[in-house]
């Protein structure tokens, strides 16, 4: 199914367990905000490190009231780790059964996650994608297609 996303589809709903064995849908946003739904290779890996800190060091997405969910193939406690480490203020989804990343067609060839985001306006359809991201400023392009598309 995830071969056939494009902007305008509506994003697949899932569960997912976060910290705490925590569950969270998708669609429980839907009526609240925008979602930035990020996928990423592994924990604690140089590229994802610098991801995951660009969302959390970037104050505007919150103030935009926008929700960030970044998804893994890599385990809760490995995200709890890596949350802690790096002081992470959103949830890391585990997708170990890789069901997510086959639903939204990210997965890659070393059977993780590639690195690709959606961007979910509120309803649930899919506003951008980005295939290619360059980690380190991936939160400000983010911040300005947010602010271009009104989200």
């Amino acid at each position: 199914m995830g071969e056939n996303l494009d902007i305008g589809s509506q994003a697949p709903d899932f569960e997912a367990e976060t910290y705490g064995a925590e569950k969270i849908r998708l669609s429980d946003f839907y009526s609240k905000s925008a979602v930035v739904l990020y996928f990423y290779p592994r924990d604690n890996t140089p590229g994802c490190t610098k991801e995951a800190c660009s969302f959390r060091d970037d104050e505007e997405l919150a103030s935009l009231g926008v929700q960030v969910l970044g998804v893994s193939t890599d385990g809760v406690k490995s995200h709890e780790s890596f949350r802690d480490k790096h002081s992470l203020n959103f949830p890391l989804l585990s997708d170990k059964s890789r069901e997510i990343v086959n639903l939204y067609g990210v997965k890659s060839n070393f059977n993780s996650a590639r690195r690709v985001t959606f961007l979910i306006e509120k309803g649930g359809r899919i506003a951008y994608i980005w295939k290619k991201v360059k980690a380190p400023s991936h939160a400000g392009q983010v911040i300005d297609k947010v602010k271009e598309l009104g989200l």
